[in-house]
């Protein structure tokens, strides 16, 4: 995953870094000087060495204690830094030093979606009708899926639109037609098929926030990003016109009417990751399949 999903990410981090470099010239004093009760500042507030607050060892009543709050509070902890004592929410370790996406780096839809350009490894196998699942189509003599049948072996193989499919069963399919590479699937036994693929090369994702309205700042027709609000998460994210969408938050959408498009966006939350991916070349990979085959593909989400 990379470092910042997202703009307001990277905005988010550079805050509160900043904020953790400020604490020790506004920090707490020191356990070893500390009183048993409250008092005063011991220097001007004016100057950078002093604390803001009064220690609250014991305040009101409370006691307010490393032990104290260990025994009444566990999902509190007492982070010690540069010898200052701060009680702070319990964290998984080093998250505060190595802060990544404060926002949007849990979100199940970024994980979903997320394109690595990697190469892996997998086995297939046919359905009762000597299938695969799936069509490919050439491009720049690489091999493209560009349909994944519901349930399918390629389907449930994790197969997704604009993988390259790299080699099958240890043969090389660079400059390959696409009535080759369906004869050799056609050829294959019926388990052990070994393919090798890159992970979509052609597509990337982008993350963006909505605003309190539930918008996120572009319009598409019929998936094709056709304009950008000036100003909007999407035009700060780096989000281009002339764009097919292909997924909501990792959800296939190709084929789906641009209403079903917009439910998905409206029913996923505060943060949407979408994978687009050059019109012309989806134009490209499309351009032999009728709408009935789109509106076929698999559109199921995938486990995390």
């Amino acid at each position: 995953m990379s470092l910042y999903p997202s703009l307001e990410d990277m905005k988010v981090d550079h805050m509160i870094k900043a904020q953790l470099q400020s604490e020790p010239h506004y920090g707490l004093q020191p356990t070893h000087n500390i009183p048993s009760a409250p008092t005063a500042p011991s220097a001007p507030l004016a100057s950078p060495s002093a604390p803001l607050y009064p220690f609250l060892g014991e305040y009101m009543g409370l006691e307010l204690s490393e032990e104290a709050i260990l025994q009444n509070m566990p999902e509190y902890a007492v982070v010690k830094r540069d010898s200052m004592d701060m009680v702070l929410p319990s964290q998984p370790q080093g998250l505060i030093a190595n802060m990544v996406a404060p926002l949007s780096g849990q979100s199940a839809g970024l994980q979903r979606a997320q394109v690595t350009n990697g190469i892996r490894e997998l086995t297939l196998c046919k359905d009762k009708d000597g299938k695969v699942g799936l069509r490919v189509h050439p491009v720049n003599e690489g091999v493209f899926v560009c349909l994944v049948s519901p349930k399918s072996p390629a389907a449930l193989a994790g197969l997704r639109f604009g993988d390259q499919i790299l080699e099958i069963n240890g043969e090389s399919l660079a400059g390959y037609s696409m009535e080759k590479v369906h004869k050799i699937f056609r050829n294959c036994p019926i388990n052990g098929i070994n393919v090798v693929i890159r992970d979509r090369p052609f597509e990337r994702t982008i993350t963006m926030h909505k605003y309190s309205s539930g918008h996120i700042g572009f319009q598409f027709k019929n998936g094709k990003i056709i304009a950008l609000i000036k100003d909007s998460s999407a035009a700060r994210n780096g989000l281009l016109t002339d764009h097919q969408i292909l997924e909501v938050n990792g959800k296939n959408v190709i084929g789906l009417k641009d209403k079903e498009i917009t439910a998905e966006i409206e029913k996923g939350g505060d943060i949407i990751t979408i994978t687009v991916i050059p019109s012309f070349i989806y134009d490209h990979m499309i351009k032999k399949m009728n709408n009935s085959l789109l509106k076929s593909m698999d559109h199921s989400v995938p486990n995390l």
